[in-house]
């Protein structure tokens, strides 16, 4: 049943990919929405999860928030060391753009998506009712996910066919996701610190990047109403979710 579910997952994520690879002529309100569906994602969904899973404190402070701050540190780590080496090289063609950070950043997104799977999987082990709550929350924001896998890749200067593989690899991972909770499970203490660690990543990459590049050539009111649009959907997912 939870491999089943999770191809409702496979299908919407595709969905939101597609939507981002149609849109091109309003690229910066197709980023404003990017950066306020990923700050929705980190802030009401990531971040809360991780809390409640990872439990433990380290020197009075919660482990899954030490992860948080981790994951920003390393994606800004990251970025830089990538793009020292890209100017290292003269290699200026994109603007300053890494491709391998947009890649980078969308593998981060498969293995979110392949942690989705997971949990739903681990719902459906403990009820049905629970698993049918963990998949509809799933597939809703897979949406967003799809739309981010691309976008990521594709404002970081990687060509197309690359954009559509990762998208294609990001939907494919909560089925597969799904299908290995039939041969082992995951300690809850561990996703947590997961989650923290993946949603600090992505809050570098909405605000540093995603969000910046929005309203670079672009600083216009409906951009801006985009990005809260983003955060507001997350927020009425997860609220539905509960």
């Amino acid at each position: 049943m939870a491999v089943l579910v999770a191809l409702g997952a496979f299908l919407m994520t595709l969905a939101g990919g597609w939507s981002a690879h149609r849109v091109t002529d309003r690229r910066h309100l197709v980023l404003g929405l990017a950066g306020g569906l990923m700050l929705g994602v980190v802030g009401l969904e990531l971040l809360p999860e991780s809390l409640e899973a990872a439990g433990t404190e380290i020197y009075g402070v919660p482990a899954a928030l030490l992860l948080f701050v981790g994951g920003f540190l390393l994606a800004h780590l990251v970025e830089r060391l990538l793009a020292h080496r890209q100017a290292a090289h003269g290699a200026g063609e994109n603007n300053g753009r890494t491709p391998e950070v947009g890649l980078t950043a969308a593998a981060a997104m498969v293995g979110h998506s392949a942690m989705d799977g997971v949990a739903i999987g681990a719902a459906f082990q403990v009820g049905g009712g629970m698993g049918a709550a963990v998949a509809v929350a799933v597939i809703a924001h897979d949406f967003a996910d799809g739309f981010n896998t691309y976008t990521l890749t594709r404002v970081y200067g990687n060509a197309r066919r690359r954009a559509l593989a990762m998208l294609f690899a990001d939907a494919a991972a909560p089925v597969a996701g799904a299908a290995s909770t039939l041969f082992f499970t995951i300690p809850e203490p561990l996703l947590g610190g997961y989650l923290g660690l993946f949603g600090g990543a992505l809050l570098y990459l909405a605000a540093a990047e995603i969000l910046p590049e929005a309203h670079h050539e672009h600083p216009a009111r409906s951009t801006l109403l985009c990005t809260v649009a983003g955060v507001l959907f997350i927020w009425l997912v997860v609220g539905a979710a509960h």
